[in-house]
């Protein structure tokens, strides 16, 4: 079985998609996952490009969505030197490809710039290979 790690985008991406792939893949993502998700919901309420009752049906299912959240001192570390490495100022971004390479085989993101910065740490691999 193929692991894959995922971003908040992703997560909710397969929220919304009424996918199983987290019955159907192992899922990983750094513990931020979570409050990354509240975040992009709240503001989809708040632009009200979603109901309140959407968004909150939809922060539960990430709740419960089955998925390893990881973060751990490997993890941290891992983030922090990926980080520095990249000459980045935040290590959100980091985290999930210190996740991806100590614990995954791709990474899944719609996210251009951390699909291009995931070159030589881990393989990227396409959303429809997640959730066909």
């Amino acid at each position: 079985m193929t692991r894959y790690a995922i971003d908040a985008v992703i997560a909710l991406r397969l929220i919304r998609d009424g996918s199983d792939a987290d019955r159907r893949h192992q899922l990983v993502a750094p513990s931020l996952l979570r409050s990354q998700a509240l975040s992009l919901l709240y503001r989809d309420v708040r632009a009200g490009e979603l109901t309140e009752t959407a968004g909150r049906r939809q922060l539960e299912a990430v709740a419960t969505m089955k998925v390893r959240l990881l973060g751990d001192r490997v993890s941290r570390a891992t983030a922090w030197k990926i980080a520095a490495e990249l000459g980045w100022d935040d290590v959100g971004a980091s985290e999930y490809l210190a996740v991806a390479s100590l614990q995954a085989d791709a990474l899944v993101t719609d996210d251009d710039a951390l699909a291009s910065s995931a070159a030589g740490i881990v393989r990227v691999a396409p959303y429809q290979e997640l959730a066909p």
